[in-house]
């Protein structure tokens, strides 16, 4: 099955289509080193890059597509205007929003037999709108449903990437068309039990910051924290958060007083991970200990202290979101490539969940 990938970052999502017999052999990407690296991960897939709104690359895209007679569509339009972390969410027709509707759009030209929508619980929210053919504000699944409901089956369902062999939590809309001549696309029953951080990457050798291994991307030679969130996270225990630590908690200087305090924050900031159970969403800003539950879960040292008080390296995350683990083993480690590779990660459509996702099609019909 021939199929088109919009908003394809860098590919992540269908890494293993190839598995199951869906060749992407049209993608597009809007950013210019999004697209080069897709390329270079997939070099038999036609790359058409640039805004999916410029009418000479929507277009492009449907050309294409056509001649390449794709049957199946995966979209992944970015989700900032529909996040439950966007505190202007309710603010009507957010313009980011809209990107759905050339989605809505290719399907009705190209008629494929599949389509394939990931994106953030948001997009089903009843606060989260799109402007209609008319101008009107509308919800965006019954605009889907007033454009392709005549033709497609439409179900949608929540998933979370844990439930299908990826050891992180990461909860998605997944918005299924099948055309009416074929049978209805389900969505995939969750796996039986879920895999562990300690299984993930229990095996991989410790590391503090600044250090390197043996291991190609298993370094933390381009990331060297701050002393005092080393000292903070070093003295956390595994799971826990620094906020919750009587001493060693973070603080600054009082600019007015010249006193101590403790920083305001969330105390999922500054914290561990578990290592028996999945991994905490990874975002996009996972190279950073103040972020959001991005440090190690680290192992006692036997003296009150923690070991790898760090964020995950690269090659960690690989197995975090379920990337085979040489995915840039082809590829020098360099500080601005980490940077980048962290980025897309942090946006990935997790590509275990996907295959699960599309073998509901692939092995039965």
């Amino acid at each position: 099955m021939k199929g088109l990938s919009l908003f394809a970052n860098v590919g992540i999502g269908e890494t293993y289509f190839d598995q199951v017999g869906i060749d992407i052999v049209v993608a597009n990407e809007l950013i210019e080193d999004r697209a080069e690296f897709y390329r270079s991960m997939h070099p038999d897939t036609l790359v058409i890059e640039g805004s999916i709104l410029d009418n000479d690359v929507f277009g492009s895209i449907i050309r294409e597509s056509q001649k390449r007679e794709v049957d199946f569509i995966m979209a992944t339009p970015p989700c900032q205007g529909m996040s439950m972390a966007n505190a202007k969410r309710s603010e009507k027709n957010d313009p980011r929003n809209s990107l759905i509707k050339k989605v809505v759009q290719a399907t009705e030209i190209l008629k494929p037999k599949y389509v394939l929508i990931e994106n953030v619980r948001g997009m089903a929210s009843e606060t989260t709108f799109i402007l209609d053919d008319a101008g009107n504000s509308v919800n965006i699944m019954p605009y889907i449903d007033s454009k392709l409901g005549e033709h497609y089956n439409i179900v949608y369902k929540v998933l979370d990437a844990a439930d299908y062999d990826t050891p992180h939590y990461r909860k998605r809309l997944i918005t299924l068309l099948s055309r009416k001549d074929m049978a209805v696309w389900r969505h995939p029953e969750p796996e039986l039990s879920q895999i562990t951080v300690r299984e993930s990457i229990g095996h991989l050798p410790s590391l503090e910051s600044g250090q390197d291994s043996p291991i190609k991307w298993h370094s933390m030679a381009h990331k060297i924290h701050n002393d005092n969130h080393i000292k903070w996270i070093r003295n956390t225990p595994t799971g826990k958060t620094a906020f919750d630590n009587p001493v060693h908690y973070p603080k600054t200087i009082d600019r007015q007083t010249g006193i101590l305090r403790r920083i305001k924050g969330f105390k999922t900031t500054y914290k561990r991970i578990d290592w028996d159970r999945p991994a905490p969403t990874v975002t996009m800003m996972n190279g950073s200990i103040n972020s959001q539950n991005n440090c190690h879960p680290g192992t006692d040292n036997g003296d009150g202290t923690f070991s790898d008080a760090r964020v995950l390296t690269i090659k960690e995350l690989l197995y975090i979101v379920g990337l085979p683990d040489d995915w840039v083993d082809h590829l020098e480690h360099t500080k601005r490539r980490e940077n980048f590779l962290r980025h897309v990660i942090g946006e990935c459509f997790p590509p275990l969940m996907a295959l699960s996702i599309v073998k509901e099609i692939t092995n039965e019909r």
